[in-house]
């Protein structure tokens, strides 16, 4: 809980700087599981979502979540960090079919009615998976679907750990100097494990690379469900 508090720390501090410079926080298209808002596959992979509930975990300034709420999805929207949360509410308040929430992700699992889909872009390697992925479990119907991806290979080329243990990762931050916050970094392998071990089965995990070939940055996409 010390990793994880001491990384909220960080994006506190990061919300706040951006809240001090006003910046901007522009509509997505679509949902983008990498880092390329144009490259790789989208909301597709989280099946049809009409009339099921639906859960953006760790869903920071509130981009992807909207997203689905302008298409008709009623998604609730559950942020950590303060000051990210009340980025999302400065900027989507009032979005129809959207719930913004500041909670702690395992308590709002623990407490919340049971979702048939839960996804989260980037948020959940920042939770000790020890911590997180059971929440996720008691959280999800039986036969309901958990998408997430997470950091694979950083731009510097440093690879996923072959342990379940936080690493310090380097939190850029525009026009200050960078963040230092702590995550699980982890093998698909090791993924696939701890999904087993918490009771969900992995339907799929895979690598996504981005379009310049160049560039070593990847993240690991990993589609699993609560077995019904």
């Amino acid at each position: 809980m010390d990793i994880e508090r001491r990384t909220l720390n960080a994006w506190n501090a990061y919300g706040t700087h951006h809240l001090a410079r006003g910046t901007d926080i522009p509509d997505v298209q679509r949902l983008a599981w990498g880092y390329w808002p144009d490259h790789g596959p989208g909301e597709e992979l989280l099946g049809d979502l009409a009339g099921r509930r639906v859960l953006d975990l760790c869903s920071g300034i509130g981009k992807f979540p909207a997203h689905l709420a302008r298409r008709g999805i009623r998604v609730n929207a559950v942020e950590g960090a303060r000051t990210q949360h009340e980025r999302a509410v400065a900027r989507y308040q009032g979005q129809t079919g959207l719930r913004l929430i500041h909670a702690d992700a395992v308590e709002h699992l623990t407490r919340a009615e049971p979702y048939d889909v839960i996804y989260s872009i980037h948020g959940i390697p920042y939770i000790d998976p020890h911590r997180i992925l059971p929440a996720v479990a008691r959280a999800l119907r039986p036969g309901g679907r958990l998408v997430f991806s997470a950091l694979h290979t950083t731009f510097t080329g440093d690879g996923p750990s072959s342990s379940v243990a936080a690493r310090p990762e380097t939190l850029p931050l525009a026009g200050g100097e960078p963040l230092t916050v702590q995550m699980w970094v982890l093998t698909p392998t090791l993924w696939e494990d701890l999904l087993v071990e918490h009771s969900l089965l992995a339907d799929a995990i895979d690598v996504l690379s981005g379009p310049d070939q160049d560039s070593p940055l990847s993240c690991t996409l990993v589609r699993a469900r609560h077995p019904a």
